[in-house]
């Protein structure tokens, strides 16, 4: 059994910076890559960034140049630097871990910017 356990959310202006952690615990095996996905009211989670074993980044077009996604191996925690917040960015944000044989999700933090 795998744990996610996601910190950092909150209510912040346009503009402004918030970080976001996610701590992974259990019987971890061959992780390949770890994220971050939102989920507006009323649309479908999309992915915001993901970051391979390997440190290789993927971003959305949205949030390239202001996320930036970060990993720590050895304890396996994973975190996102939100820079120039923008109202659009509100959403409910989950950890994701990928194994080579499943996928995780953590319970999601609410992040909310106020225009």
């Amino acid at each position: 059994q795998v744990q996610l356990v996601e910190s950092g959310g909150g209510v912040v202006q346009a503009g402004g910076s918030l970080r976001l952690s996610c701590a992974a615990s259990g019987a971890i095996f061959s992780i390949r890559a770890m994220g971050w996905y939102r989920q507006a009211p009323g649309k479908q989670r999309e992915l915001v960034a993901t970051i391979s074993t390997g440190g290789s980044t993927n971003y959305a077009g949205s949030v390239k140049g202001r996320f930036t996604i970060s990993r720590d191996n050895a304890v396996n925690t994973v975190s996102l630097q939100m820079n120039s917040l923008k109202p659009e960015d509100t959403a409910v944000y989950y950890c994701n871990l990928r194994s080579y044989s499943d996928s995780y999700w953590g319970q999601g933090t609410q992040v909310t910017v106020s225009s």
